[in-house]
């Protein structure tokens, strides 16, 4: 059975490509990371591409803010057409997709978010819990569709807020579970692939 060819795309640190990356160097999770691409030309997301030796690449944005021109957007489908990539991974990826991504990878586009959505969807999820006097927040894995954090549910993790947590320690502990529910989720999709 072949390895599940990821393309893998993120606007940042890129912790969870990493996660990710380590599982499959691992030999703990059958897929293969065909190629890492960013819409921000020095993210650390494309060193850490680099440092696992997979294909990586920077694509120019465009003009807009949150997401990309239609025409970036089609250069981006053949981007990962090329790298005949099965399944899109957004780790940190900072643009709302459009058609032309939706239509070529349907229900095949997972994004990770730091909040139990519905809840919190948008940015600085994290934050948007603290001030809201949640006692329970954590991250959620999603079908990505035309709308911002919003797509069918896969799975989901809790993380407890606890009396004394700031922004920040309440982030550094939703991202070590993003860290483990991520690769576990892409996990059911290679063994659904292997089942088909």
């Amino acid at each position: 059975m072949n390895p599940l060819r990821l393309g893998i795309l993120g606007s940042g640190k890129g912790t969870n490509c990493r996660a990710i990356l380590e599982r499959i160097q691992a030999g703990e999770l059958h897929a293969d990371a065909r190629v890492v691409i960013s819409d921000v030309f020095d993210a650390p997301i494309l060193d850490i591409a680099r440092e696992f030796a997979v294909p990586n690449a920077y694509l120019p944005p465009g003009h807009f803010k949150t997401r990309l021109e239609p025409q970036t957007e089609t250069q981006l489908v053949q981007m990962l057409r090329q790298a005949e990539v099965e399944l899109v991974i957004l780790a940190g990826f900072m643009r709302v997709l459009k058609t032309p991504m939706l239509e070529a990878f349907p229900r095949r586009i997972l994004n990770i978010h730091p909040s139990l959505l519905p809840k919190f969807p948008g940015i600085s999820a994290w934050a948007q819990a603290l001030a809201s006097g949640e006692k329970v927040t954590g991250c959620t894995v999603h079908f990505v569709d035309e709308q911002i954090d919003h797509g069918t549910i896969i799975a989901q993790r809790e993380v407890p807020i606890l009396p004394d947590d700031n922004a920040d320690t309440l982030h550094a502990r939703i991202q070590m579970a993003e860290r483990e529910l991520y690769p576990e989720v892409i996990g059911r999709f290679v063994e659904s692939a292997r089942a088909a």
